[in-house]
């Protein structure tokens, strides 16, 4: 069995790829259209140069040779998502190529990444079709793997991974307003591919994989043949249909798009400022604080900035130390502590660092890192006011303490054991031992 994958990702401009209207967030059909991206006569499309930005920085995740320079072209044929009919694409330059992203230990080629505008939605009604162009000429980058995936199910592991890094690095929202989907290539033993079109969502791109590897199987095992062709997935039925007649490239007569002209990429990559990827951040914190690298990727699975905290903590209070408390007590309530994470980080290694010198024991230091994280008053605080009347308690209740206590100072430790649990962590241990002895020194010269 072999896979590859056709990803196409929305990319977060304000504006679509060649024209002012805005991208996204209309609230009804054909509300953020234009002459522009309607194709009307006289009207020239004006590239958005943010989306070459982005592209590049796919570009650096997938490992790609960027050229120096690119254009587009047109890729003409006919549908009602299209008004221009043809779709301005890149073909001859994509703006990545060559590339490889490495699923674990596993590398999966990147034949090419390339921008292009998104075409508009069609929607069957009755008898006939409606088209809300809303969506057309949003700005799309396309990427393109080598058949190099062996399973459905590592199909979606890998587009699980892929796109958590790209929503890193290109600060794409998973807020279901950009559209993330696939065309899903599949071929069994040496015959024919399909191609399974605008697969939507992690789970549907595994099943209509898995459909047509059952499907071609039993065809193949019937002595029959697989048919080069375009099919759809219905995720309802969970099944994939006959869509049409799968095209080759030279079907769509591609030409250059003249009114872009050459865009000059290696004058822009010198100002692309590169975010390090959730899986590279995990690789490099194995690496550099040698820690599993299991763990590692828990941490950054968790949320990249819990790694920054850990990454910060590690150089301070030791790789060890660190660890115990950010995969402990700091990630049960990292949900509060996340928003204000910087702020806090202060506190945070103070608090630890009490513990690794001893000042205070494990269970003190988590009680202040919720009191820290939650806002709360921190228990471990209060006077020694709040300590007397349990302090006297329990000196009246063992009255031969305080005849031991003058012979050694050890016989207080009755008393803070006393008090240490009854109070169940409430107080620091060091806040205890000097309330302990104070009320014992006092009481010794009467």
């Amino acid at each position: 069995m072999k896979i590859g994958l056709e990803i196409h990702v929305q990319l977060p401009t304000r504006s679509k790829m060649f024209c002012s209207c805005p991208a996204g967030g209309a609230a009804g059909p054909n509300e953020h259209i234009c002459p522009g991206c309607m194709g009307m006569p006289g009207t020239r499309p004006a590239l958005n140069k943010e989306a070459i930005i982005l592209g590049i920085k796919i570009a650096k995740l997938l490992n790609c040779t960027v050229p120096e320079t690119i254009w587009f072209n047109r890729k003409i044929y006919f549908y009602p998502d299209l008004c221009r009919h043809y779709q301005i694409t890149q073909y001859e330059t994509p703006i990545a190529g060559n590339g490889v992203y490495y699923l674990g230990k596993k590398p999966i080629r990147i034949n090419r990444a390339h921008l292009e505008e998104d075409p508009g939605v069609v929607s069957r009604s009755g008898d006939g079709s409606l088209t809300d162009y809303n969506r057309s000429g949003m700005p799309l980058i396309e990427i393109v793997t080598e058949p190099d995936i062996a399973t459905p199910a590592e199909a979606r592991e890998f587009l699980t991974a892929l796109l958590k890094d790209i929503r890193h690095v290109i600060d794409l929202p998973d807020d279901g307003e950009r559209s993330i989907r696939a065309d899903c290539n599949i071929s069994m033993k040496d015959s024919e591919r399909c191609e399974v079109k605008n697969v939507s969502g992690l789970k549907n791109v595994e099943r209509a994989l898995t459909f047509e590897a059952v499907r071609q199987t039993k065809i193949l095992k019937a002595g029959g043949r697989i048919a080069r062709e375009t099919r759809h997935y219905d995720a309802d039925r969970m099944v994939t249909t006959s869509a049409r007649k799968k095209e080759h490239e030279g079907d769509y007569a591609y030409v250059c798009e003249s009114n872009l002209g050459k865009i000059d990429v290696k004058k822009i990559m010198s100002s692309v400022e590169h975010k390090e990827s959730p899986k590279d951040l995990a690789a490099r914190l194995e690496k550099e604080f040698v820690i599993d690298g299991s763990v590692a990727m828990q941490i950054v699975n968790t949320s990249v900035k819990l790694a920054n905290l850990f990454e910060h903590l590690a150089k301070d209070v030791g790789p060890e130390t660190s660890l115990k408390w950010v995969t402990g007590a700091i990630s049960s309530f990292w949900k509060m502590l996340e928003k204000d994470a910087d702020a806090k980080i202060g506190g945070i290694k103070d608090i630890i660092m009490r513990q690794k010198n001893g000042e205070i024991n494990d269970v003190e230091c988590s009680i202040m890192l919720k009191a820290l994280i939650t806002g709360k008053d921190d228990p471990a605080a209060k006077n020694d006011a709040a300590l007397e009347p349990l302090i006297k308690i329990a000196i009246a209740n063992n009255p031969s303490v305080l005849t031991d206590y003058k012979k050694s100072e050890k016989a207080a430790n009755r008393i803070i054991g006393i008090i240490m649990k009854e109070t169940g962590g409430s107080y620091s241990s060091s806040d205890i031992v000097e309330a302990t002895k104070k009320i014992l020194d006092e009481l010794s010269l009467q």
